[in-house]
């Protein structure tokens, strides 16, 4: 999954507020039938040129001034941003009143684009600005309506785990100052975990509780967070002790200077920061004792709607529960016959239920589950990412300027980290793209899939698209951030067939097996998820399902599925995202003929940045007509 754009929407998962933000004034060419008015009242190029170029800085300054207002409000995403500010020390505002702000101030900037900008004097990438700002004031709007029945927290996005996160990834110490700011951030974390609190009680009010299943791991990731010095009698640090020691140390101050540091941020550690932890704990611990089995949103008030809302939030298009559910029970069969295929070429003798187990269960398979074996994984996994880059020239015109490591996912959150997960670069060059692999248990993490993974989660998925689309220019800065899990995913789905046609799985059956495997795993999505939140499937039928489908690891299967029930329609956006592409692409191929080169296509995906699949399709059909023209 790629990483959340802003810290407080991730904080609070999906029910929260994005921030809208916008962008920079850019120099934009005339339109074709531009005029101007001469002396005598006629009428010429080039003042008609000027004119619109007006209208397109305008609509710039827009972009601007409202992108740097959120950004002013946000003193997370400056952070993420590399900014640092006078806040550098400060949370974002979690409360409910700050809430109600942002959907206020979503209202109003809609208004503003609205009535103040003339969209047919637009040139096309400020129309195309226009129509993403437009839906993501809309979508915004909408979503607040049913933030009550979302859960502010589960094992997939929880306070407990990215603020830690932040504090490693994204809060530098370079300074005195920045040390200060870290101890003052240790030390406001409890009026954050105070608000995700107040949520939580909140909505148990309205009878919306988190499933059951949610309570194990984030219970005991909160727990991980306060073990070690100085929590306990431990010798060994805690992890967030250890970073700020580490980051303490390395400014090489004065002895003196470096323990009264040291000793600020173990008072707030042992203060503010453990107490507000224990309180998280003891809340979650009592809702657990009340949380009614494993259901999904069909259960929640209003659950029906609640839903259609959340397949149009993650897919960016509107397609009912029944036709999703359909579509996956044909792209189940689909990839169930390419799969037979394989198993007669590597001479398995038995049925195809019968080679999920073997693949599940043949040692060869897996990685030790050892040190040794874990950094070979590592290992092979940047072998594959190199491997790409080597193929790259005859599929893209454009490459992300930011690196991207490989890394295991950090002890102390693999319990609620997923099996394997994109955290985008820092804009300013100070955090690579990070492609993260949770190696908790090598034996949930097949040898077939992971040049899938690879390339799904790294190179060419989803660090071409999000690192490509941070270093963009000429575009508004809100369209660098913005984020369409139908787009993101999608796409990341989309390279993973792409890896294919590059011939990188040329010679490796199996590993090509794995592949279809993934594939099948999205296109199980789309049948389980519409099976636990429309067709009130229980958790175990879903886990059946995919265990009868593909021969993923049960362990795997276990927390995708449970995944699911947490994010409904999440999990649909994949497949939807990478057929839209496919199609698209299929439409340039066939309309252009011998004009066509998938470089080029490639560049009109992602060289636009994210944006909802309804205004990729009219961009990817200017493009078709542009290239016709010509």
């Amino acid at each position: 999954m790629p990483s959340r754009l802003f810290a407080s929407s991730f904080l609070l998962g999906a029910s929260a507020i994005v921030l809208i933000a916008c962008g920079n004034t850019v120099e934009t060419p005339a339109a074709p039938n531009a005029t101007e008015v001469t002396d005598q009242g006629n009428l010429t190029e080039t003042d008609g040129a000027e004119a619109q170029l007006d209208e397109n800085e305008r609509i710039a300054a827009f972009f601007n001034e409202t992108f740097e207002r959120d950004i002013a409000n946000s003193p997370m995403f400056q952070a993420q941003l590399g900014r640092k500010t006078e806040d550098y020390g400060k949370w974002d505002d979690f409360s409910e009143a700050e809430k109600q702000r942002q959907v206020e101030q979503a209202q109003a900037d809609l208004n503003r684009l609205r009535t103040e900008f003339d969209f047919e004097a637009l040139d096309e990438q400020s129309r195309i600005s226009y129509r993403i700002f437009e839906y993501n004031q809309e979508n915004a709007i909408k979503n607040y309506d049913w933030r009550y029945n979302q859960y502010p927290v589960t094992q997939m996005s929880s306070v407990v785990t990215y603020l830690p996160t932040f504090m490693q990834n994204i809060h530098r110490i370079e300074t005195v100052s920045d040390a200060e700011d870290y101890i003052s951030r240790l030390n406001g974390i409890e009026e954050v975990i105070g608000e995700v609190i107040n949520d939580l009680k909140v909505r148990e009010e309205r009878g919306v509780i988190a499933p059951a299943l949610v309570y194990p791991g984030v219970i005991g990731s909160a727990q991980a967070v306060i073990t070690g010095a100085p929590f306990d009698d431990s010798e060994k640090d805690s992890a967030i002790m250890s970073d700020f020691r580490a980051k303490i140390e390395a400014l090489e101050l004065a002895d003196e200077e470096t323990q009264v540091l040291l000793e600020a941020g173990i008072e707030a550690l042992t203060g503010p920061f453990q107490s507000s932890y224990q309180a998280f704990i003891a809340e979650m611990t009592r809702l657990q004792g009340l949380a009614d089995g494993d259901k999904g949103a069909w259960s929640l008030p209003d659950g029906v709607e609640y839903y259609a809302r959340r397949i149009e939030h993650w897919t960016t298009v509107s397609m009912d529960p029944e036709e999703i559910h359909q579509l996956g029970l044909e792209e189940v069969a689909r990839i169930r016959a390419e799969m037979e295929a394989i198993k007669e070429e590597v001479g398995f003798e038995g049925t195809l239920a019968e080679f999920f187990e073997f693949v599940r269960t043949d040692p060869n398979n897996y990685y030790p589950d050892t040190q040794e074996g874990r950094d070979q994984y590592l290992a092979d996994a940047t072998a594959l990412i190199d491997e790409v880059y080597e193929k790259t020239d005859d599929y893209f015109n454009i490459l992300p300027q930011a690196p991207l490591e490989v890394r295991p996912v950090e002890k102390w959150r693999e319990n609620a980290a997923g099996t394997a997960f994109y955290n985008r670069p820092a804009p300013d060059g100070s955090r690579p793209g990070i492609y993260y692999i949770n190696m908790k248990d090598m034996n949930d993490v097949q040898k077939h899939i992971m040049n899938s993974l690879a390339y799904h989660e790294g190179a060419p998925g989803h660090h071409f698209q999000l690192a490509i689309m941070q270093e963009l220019e000429g575009i508004p800065e809100f369209r660098k951030f913005g984020g369409y899990s139908a787009y993101t995913e999608g796409w990341a789905l989309y390279t993973e067939r792409l890896a294919f046609e590059m011939g990188l799985y040329e010679g490796r059956p199996m590993r090509d097996f794995g592949r279809l495997a993934e594939e099948m795993k999205r296109a199980v999505r789309l049948v389980v998820d519409t099976g636990m939140h429309a067709k009130e499937w229980t958790l175990q039928e879903a886990i059946d399902y995919m265990t009868e489908n593909t021969p993923m690891a049960p362990g795997d299967i276990d927390r995708q599925n449970k995944r699911y029930m947490v994010w409904p329609g999440q999990a649909l956006s994949y497949k939807i995202g990478m057929i839209k592409l496919l199609e698209l692409r299929e439409k340039a191929r066939t309309e252009l003929g011998e004009d066509f080169d998938i470089r080029d296509y490639h560049d009109v995906v992602l060289k636009n940045g994210a944006m909802p699949l309804a205004v990729l399709e009219d961009v990817v059909n200017a493009y078709i007509d542009e290239r016709k023209a010509q």
